[in-house]
């Protein structure tokens, strides 16, 4: 008897919110982003359990240390809520606002953009991450995307320390265990230069469906070093190694094949090579990449958002927007109207890729 084969979406988290309004909407539809020194190198801890270890990182003359509060390190978990100001920010500047390092917002649109609950033990566990992020500091001599100021130094070193979070504020009503009003934090410098110098990548919205950090981190891996491209192989010990994951080999093989078998993983399919004991990743072809100045640069009406949905599904329709912007530059010609051509252009995607 052939065994039945697995459903990706079995082995993902569910849904929990399908339906939003349209304010919610607006703030989960914002592209999500990471920054790309982050992804390469594991600033995050993959376990729930308090971890105040000192780690050290060194890839080539590159290196970096991590060092936990007495609260323990930040971990993949705690990253969601940079993902979400980062991905905020991204948005405020497409749009050509001005941005700052300090960013105000309502929790519950944060537990709702990561696919969370929102009852009170997840803004629990909110805060607690906000607490791990402000305590964690990370030293290290990565200087292209961190600091103001980057100068050749010859055969000198630079090395500079900051916390992921400087600063954060909880407005409360009625006191200490009263209603989340909303938070305020402070980015670090480290991190909004990074983003100021667009030094970001996309994330699929099924990032947040992944069920086991280990996924997560490997789906970061691959879509820094693997993005756009046809696919991209890694030795089975060097994947592991850049995980930052404290596990044995022999386990993370295993991994990596049940990985390959629910072929679960955002954006590409994974594959082991047993023979050369490598890891090879191929692109999905899921992935939007924007890069051409619209030749139209109005607003369209929000209600046509909710018709994109209908037709598109499963697809972020303001990532296929940015799309259609850049399709129209190519073109070099404004639509008569917007709203019609914004979706016939909805309807080719989904009808050349179906659901995503």
């Amino acid at each position: 008897m052939v065994p039945d084969t697995p459903n990706p979406l079995d082995a993902l988290l569910p849904d929990r919110h399908p339906q939003r309004d349209f304010f919610v909407c607006d703030v989960a539809d914002a592209v999500l982003k990471d920054l790309i020194p982050k992804m390469e190198h594991p600033f995050y801890a993959l376990s729930k359990k308090p971890d105040t270890t000192i780690r050290r990182y060194q890839h080539g003359d590159k290196w970096l240390e991590v060092i936990p509060s007495a609260k323990g390190q930040a971990t993949i978990y705690d990253k969601d809520i940079l993902i979400y100001v980062v991905s905020q920010v991204m948005e405020a500047l497409n749009r050509g606002e001005k941005v700052s390092r300090e960013i105000r917002f309502n929790p519950r649109d944060l537990l709702m953009f990561t696919n969370r609950g929102t009852g009170g033990k997840d803004y629990d566990a909110f805060c607690e991450g906000l607490d791990r992020l402000m305590g964690t500091v990370v030293k290290t001599n990565i200087t292209t995307a961190g600091f103001e100021d980057s100068i050749p130094l010859g055969d000198e070193e630079e090395t500079g320390s900051f916390h992921l979070i400087e600063k954060a504020k909880i407005r409360r009503k009625h006191g200490s265990e009263g209603r989340i009003l909303f938070a305020e934090i402070t980015i670090s410098e480290w991190i909004f230069n990074s983003i100021r110098r667009n030094q970001v990548l996309t994330l699929h919205p099924d990032y947040f469906r992944l069920r086991k950090p280990i996924e997560r981190r490997i789906y970061e891996i691959a879509r820094k070093f693997c993005g756009h491209s046809e696919s991209w192989k890694i030795g089975l010990d060097k994947l592991l190694g850049r995980t930052g994951a404290r596990t044995e080999l022999k386990r993370f093989r295993h991994t990596i094949r049940e990985m390959a078998l629910t072929d679960h993983l955002p954006d590409y399919h994974i594959f082991h090579d047993a023979e050369a004991d490598q890891v090879i990743f191929r692109n999905r072809g899921s992935m939007i990449e924007v890069s051409v100045p619209s030749a139209w640069t109005g607003h369209l009406n929000p209600d046509v958002y909710h018709d994109a949905r209908k037709i598109a599904v499963g697809w972020d329709v303001r990532q296929i927007e940015r799309q259609w912007r850049t399709w129209l530059g190519k073109k070099g010609e404004a639509p008569r109207s917007p709203e019609r051509s914004f979706l016939g252009f909805c309807k080719s995607w989904q009808n050349k890729r179906g659901r995503p």
